[in-house]
């Protein structure tokens, strides 16, 4: 017989860190979005939550465990809501047309595009955040697309290759329209339509690219 557990709820006290710790990263989100990584001190973010420097400490030991955890917290969460959509049974076009819609939705809200700017405008003077960045959210989302895609190659749905260098194919393609304009400022909000189009044809075109082989089972009639 196999014992269950079941996990136990955090104590009261737990949940009062819990929830705290979540409000200090809400407020620090929108601070380093409104000042940049080096016009944000810990001292403006304690006097923001309106409580004691110390306690800000209490649960981040510098600026940048803080903007780790800040972006540690929107991936994770965007991560649980793809894998959602990347469902592994699905018919292969529209699952990858419901995640990019999904991915560009989110990379081209103003929260994203702020982040990315600030990173782009840091990155030279501190290089670090870039790495934060990358390793804690562009990689991990990567990873979640490359694991889809090598199935669908596994399935004889796509053709066999390198499935990261797939994934960031893809990307790619999504992002070099709505996005890539949002980046530069030459529009400034995204328009729906625009999106679905900018992921219709990177979808089609990498489609195109990684065709299954005319040997392929499942390119057969």
């Amino acid at each position: 017989m196999t014992a269950t557990y079941t996990a136990q709820p955090p104590s009261r006290r737990e949940a009062r860190r819990l929830d705290r710790r979540d409000a200090i990263l809400t407020v620090a989100e929108t601070y380093f979005l409104e000042h940049g990584y080096a016009g944000t001190t810990m001292s403006g973010i304690a006097a923001a939550l309106g409580g004691s420097k110390g306690t800000l400490w209490n649960h981040f030991p510098s600026k940048e465990a803080l903007f780790s955890a800040v972006i540690d917290r929107v991936a994770t969460a965007y991560r649980a809501q793809l894998s959602q959509v990347l469902n592994p049974c699905g018919v292969l076009e529209p699952t990858l047309i419901r995640a990019c819609e999904s991915l560009l939705d989110r990379v081209c809200s103003a929260e994203a595009i702020a982040l990315h700017r600030l990173i782009h405008a840091e990155s030279a003077r501190l290089p670090e955040l870039s790495r934060i960045f990358f390793e804690l959210a562009p990689r991990h989302t990567r990873a979640l697309l490359a694991g889809f895609i090598q199935n669908a190659m596994d399935r004889g749905q796509l053709r066999q290759a390198d499935a990261a260098d797939a994934a960031r194919m893809l990307l790619a393609l999504i992002m070099a329209g709505t996005h890539q304009q949002l980046m530069i400022g030459q529009i400034t909000e995204p328009v729906p339509a625009q999106i679905q189009a900018d992921v219709s044809l990177g979808v089609d075109l990498f489609l195109r690219a990684y065709a299954p082989d005319a040997a392929s089972p499942a390119s057969a009639p």
